[in-house]
């Protein structure tokens, strides 16, 4: 059985701690802000200008000037600042951003990614994800595990326009977390399978996935916390 979305977003949270300065992109990302764990207080990033995210706002106490960079409405918490996309910049450049936790299009067994464009269809821009796998130490990629017409979204080559070489660390997917850890040896980055959603078999991730990839020998076949237990907002 497939994660939801709202259970890859807490899995992601789960390697988070606190006073992590953390950004996450559009799509599923963005839903880490209401499942992050208990106790732990990190503080969100959004790339137009926000620092100290909350989580989604409840239906009917959304304020329509306080928006995250996929123009959703948002809370901040109390010492949250707003400032202007070049001082955001600046934050995610100069390496002061520890996680981005990102939506992709395609992620290659290399760790390559492209999240930003399909060639053809039009597009308001590019965004700020290749800032942010340029200058975050670490990049957690969200994803179904397939596109709506079945194909592979892990991929041996990423076919669509790149928006980073060899930068992601971790993908969560509805079926499966991958890592890419490095050959101690050979220093080359390999994709692992290291964590399984219920009733998911290895061999339908081989089925689903055109990436080569190794099978972590400890395998955490361990379901996620149920979706019924998260605090849900409106998104």
């Amino acid at each position: 059985m497939a994660w939801t979305r709202n259970e890859m977003a807490a899995i992601a949270a789960e390697e988070l701690n606190d006073g992590d300065y953390v950004n996450l992109g559009i799509g599923i990302p963005t839903l880490v802000a209401n499942n992050l764990r208990e106790g732990v207080r990190v503080v969100l990033q959004s790339e137009n200008g926000l620092l100290g995210m909350g989580p989604f706002p409840f239906e009917g106490d959304e304020d329509a000037d306080l928006i995250n960079a996929g123009k959703q409405t948002v809370t901040v918490l109390p010492g949250g600042s707003i400032f202007d996309s070049a001082t955001s910049f600046g934050m995610i450049r100069g390496g002061h951003v520890k996680v981005a936790i990102l939506g992709a299009m395609q992620v290659s067994g290399a760790g390559d990614l492209a999240n930003w464009t399909i060639p053809g269809k039009m597009v308001k821009g590019m965004g700020g994800a290749m800032d942010l796998v340029a200058g975050t130490p670490r990049v957690v990629v969200l994803t179904e595990h397939n596109a709506k017409d079945g194909t592979a979204k892990i991929v041996k080559e990423c076919t669509l326009p790149l928006t980073g070489l060899s930068c992601v660390d971790r993908i969560i997917s509805d079926l499966a977390v991958f890592d890419l850890v490095k050959n101690e040896e050979t220093g080359v980055r390999r994709l692992t399978l290291t964590r399984l959603a219920p009733g998911v078999t290895v061999l339908e991730i081989r089925e689903k996935t055109e990436a080569e990839f190794d099978v972590a020998p400890s395998l955490d076949a361990t379901p996620s916390r149920d979706a019924s237990s998260l605090e849900g907002a409106t998104a």
